[in-house]
């Protein structure tokens, strides 16, 4: 059964500012499988800058005019060459890094079509939700992780 969002996120603003930081706005996708009849997660090691090795839920920045769903659609063939079904809207983090505002939309998704392909990521992996916990998160997807072993059964 594929997730659908219940309702459109309006399109991204470049204006945007938290208390003269600049805001960053990212969707995450936390892609879930169950075929091998447990919940998994899946979850990469970024490849570059200064969190390089930390783990994250792939996604990226939302383009001007891209709606959050449209964006994490093309940063996840982009970065991972599958398509996704993007499903609810989990949660929007907001965390202040020490150079920038992060407002992170979060959904639940599914492969709909491809492989999982890293091209951006040094590693991935498929997590269970005892494993959730066994990896060095980045600051603002270690505030999903609660979420995410609530909604894992």
């Amino acid at each position: 059964m594929k997730c659908r969002a219940e309702k459109a996120l309006l399109p991204y603003n470049e204006s945007e500012t938290n208390l003269n930081k600049k805001t960053i706005r990212v969707v995450a996708a936390v892609i879930w499988d169950c075929s091998g009849g447990e919940k998994r997660i899946f979850a990469t090691a970024r490849g570059y800058g200064d969190y390089k090795g930390m783990w994250e839920f792939p996604g990226g920045k939302i383009e001007a005019g891209e709606t959050p769903q449209e964006a994490l659609v093309r940063e996840i063939k982009e970065e991972l060459t599958a398509t996704i079904a993007v499903g609810e809207l989990i949660k929007t983090i907001e965390y202040d890094y020490p150079e920038f505002h992060l407002s992170m939309d979060c959904f639940l998704a599914e492969v709909e079509s491809g492989q999982l392909v890293l091209k951006e990521a040094e590693a991935a992996r498929w997590l269970t939700k005892d494993e959730l916990d066994e990896v060095n998160w980045l600051p603002a997807d270690r505030e999903l992780i609660e979420e995410i072993k609530n909604r894992i059964v």
